[in-house]
């Protein structure tokens, strides 16, 4: 299958992006990946990338696009891929397609995880970050640590992102409704979009994800 896989930022779609892939037997290409890859084999698309990222400009859809059409065209994507954050916008969306029906190839699916504005902000914000370790993760909410402000793991102190603050979360969900939101109207057109709830426990999200892409 080749999937997109789209929802607003909070909804979970790197955590579902890897149990689908596994599931599906299929590649997990998500764009910060793709970024990752090409700037440390030093590719040509990579260099540039990097030269508009160190001036702390955007990279240009042409650039993100050449990535991605690089690898899916990888042995491993033969028998499809699941895309997580590629396609970001509608001119991104029209390249992709143009991309695929050159090689012959269409996408099967976009789902759409779907989760509420105020529960994209609980969860985001919420999130506390060990200054010693990084992969420490809690959340005051749902996965509070033992005593306030300090790691259950190694006693280290907690603390919030910068980029997870309410005030930012809700720039990138406008960002989100201006810039991404109207591709899922550009795949309605044709008749792709798969729509499920992103609430709940992760396995309950996979298994809807799943049944809904069976469907």
């Amino acid at each position: 299958m080749r999937i997109v896989l789209v929802g607003p930022p909070g909804a979970g779609k790197g955590t579902q992006a890897a149990f689908l892939a596994k599931n599906l037997a299929i590649p997990h290409i998500s764009t910060g990946d793709l970024f990752r890859a090409n700037i440390s084999r030093g590719t040509a698309l990579g260099k540039q990338a990097k030269a508009f990222m160190d001036a702390g400009n955007l990279v240009p859809d042409e650039v993100t696009i050449g990535m991605a059409k690089d690898r899916m065209a990888q042995p491993d994507a033969v028998n499809g891929f699941l895309l997580d954050g590629f396609p970001r916008n509608v001119s991104q969306a029209v390249a992709l397609d143009k991309a695929l029906k050159t090689d012959g190839q269409k996408l099967d699916a976009v789902l759409d995880l779907e989760v509420p504005e105020d529960e994209v902000v609980k969860r985001i914000a919420g999130r506390r970050i060990c200054r010693n370790d990084s992969a420490h993760v809690f959340h005051v909410t749902y996965t509070p640590p033992k005593k306030e402000g300090v790691c259950d793991v190694c006693g280290g102190e907690l603390y919030q992102r910068g980029d997870d603050s309410e005030e930012t979360v809700r720039r990138r969900l406008e960002v989100y409704h201006s810039e991404t939101e109207p591709i899922i109207d550009h795949y309605k057109a044709q008749n792709l979009v798969v729509t499920i709830s992103s609430m709940g426990k992760v396995d309950e999200v996979t298994r809807r994800a799943m049944d809904a892409l069976n469907r």
